[in-house]
């Protein structure tokens, strides 16, 4: 992601003036954030972790969305995660957002890792409807989930090379290997 040194937008600005953009921004509090191309193993791993949970999602009569869908964390933050999944009634028939999220996934790279881990988590733990927030890296196995627990308190449960992967908001579990399955690692942790 690209800070854009542009003028401080209201939210209405900022709707008006993404629509005739070519590539996606966040905003936060009247700043925007240029979304950058993500690397193909950053995309393999969205697919992979789409395709492994779309039938489960769907047995469960929610949406699951990715990269290009829109999240309101608060009048005055929107972001774009990596995959997003709703089971509120509310969002059932949404077009331009999702404000009810259950889980979001972001899949981590060097340039948005920070972000991710700090701002951006900071932010999502607004949402009431969050149950799971999940990093998987683009550069090495591992994959760590943040779970909301009964009294508010987010539990850190890390992933790596042979374990089985829980998500609990949504019922899902899995080998990481499917997640990563045909995904050219950079790095040598695996």
């Amino acid at each position: 992601m690209i800070a854009n040194p542009s003028p401080i937008l209201t939210i209405e600005e900022y709707f008006a003036w993404e629509q005739q953009q070519e590539i996606r921004y966040e905003y936060l509090e009247g700043e925007l954030i240029a979304m950058t191309g993500g690397t193909i193993p950053h995309n393999d791993i969205a697919i992979n972790l789409l395709m492994a949970l779309r039938p489960q999602i769907r047995s469960a009569n929610c949406r699951i969305n990715m990269a290009d869908v829109k999240v309101r964390v608060s009048p005055t933050a929107y972001f774009y995660p990596d995959l997003v999944v709703s089971c509120d009634e509310r969002d059932r028939n949404a077009i331009k957002l999702i404000e009810f999220p259950k889980l979001i996934v972001e899949v981590l790279s060097p340039s948005t890792e920070a972000d991710d881990r700090g701002r951006k988590f900071k932010h999502y733990q607004l949402l009431d409807s969050l149950q799971e927030y999940v990093l998987i890296s683009s550069e090495y196995m591992s994959v760590e989930c943040f779970r909301r627990s009964e009294n508010k308190f987010w539990i850190y449960a890390p992933y790596s090379a042979g374990d089985l992967v829980t998500l609990e908001s949504v019922g899902w579990s899995g080998a990481i290997e499917l997640i990563y399955e045909d995904v050219q690692l950079t790095d040598g942790f695996e």
